[in-house]
This record gives C-alpha cells, sequence and structure tokens, in this order.
C-alpha cells in the first residue's frame, strides 16, 4: 500500500496563503493522477484539484484562479498551493490518487482553517 501523508494546513486569515504538501512513499506516485480532496464539516469530502503524471491540471469551479497544484515526481510529492483563501476554504485537506483506490488508503490530512 502506498502511504500518503499530508502536510503545511494552519490557521490563516481570509486573503491570505498556505502551501500544502502530500509525501508519497513509493514511486508508484510518478505514474498517478493525483488529486487534492477536502471535507469540510458536516459535507461530503469533495475533490478540488487533480494533475495527470504528464502535468496536465484540473480545478473545481470554486478555486480556480486561487489553488495551484504541482508535483514533484523525483520527491514524491505533490503540492497545493492556496492564494487568496476564503473562510469557505475551513476543511480538512487530503492528497489521494484519482480516481482512489484501496491500495491508496487516505492519510490522516491537514487541518485548514480561515478565520479572522
Amino acid at each position: 500500500q502506498v502511504q500518503l501523508v499530508e502536510s503545511g494546513g494552519g490557521l490563516v486569515q481570509p486573503g491570505g496563503s498556505l502551501l500544502l504538501s502530500c509525501a508519497a512513499s513509493e514511486s508508484i506516485f510518478r505514474f498517478a493522477a493525483m488529486g487534492w480532496y477536502r471535507q469540510a464539516p458536516g459535507k461530503q469530502r469533495e475533490l478540488v484539484a487533480t494533475i495527470s503524471s504528464g502535468g496536465r491540471t484540473n480545478y473545481v469551479d470554486s478555486v480556480k484562479g486561487r489553488f495551484t497544484i504541482s508535483r514533484d515526481n523525483a520527491k514524491n510529492t505533490l503540492y497545493l498551493q492556496m492564494n487568496s483563501l476564503k473562510p469557505e476554504d475551513t476543511a480538512v485537506y487530503y492528497c489521494n490518487a484519482v480516481p482512489t483506490d484501496s491500495s491508496w488508503p487516505w492519510g490522516q490530512g491537514t487541518q485548514v482553517t480561515v478565520s479572522s
């Protein structure tokens, strides 16, 4: 199984920025389409950004122009640069393959809180 470890979350004021990282334990990472998911309290987990193994990206409308997903295959690491953060971005953020697979269990996630 691939282990995924997210980091970089925290408390930030509206309009602020955060950089999330996700370290994968296996080099198979570089062949996988990956995504950042988030789950807000009382809501279902949603996929907000994806990146193919070749670097093609896609975003949900609510984060377009504010979030940037990227990857470093040499480091088996996925990133999410989040700018112009809004209170509605508050959630636990997870990385995982797209689509998800049982051999890629969910990590612990990283909490992002946007509040003044």
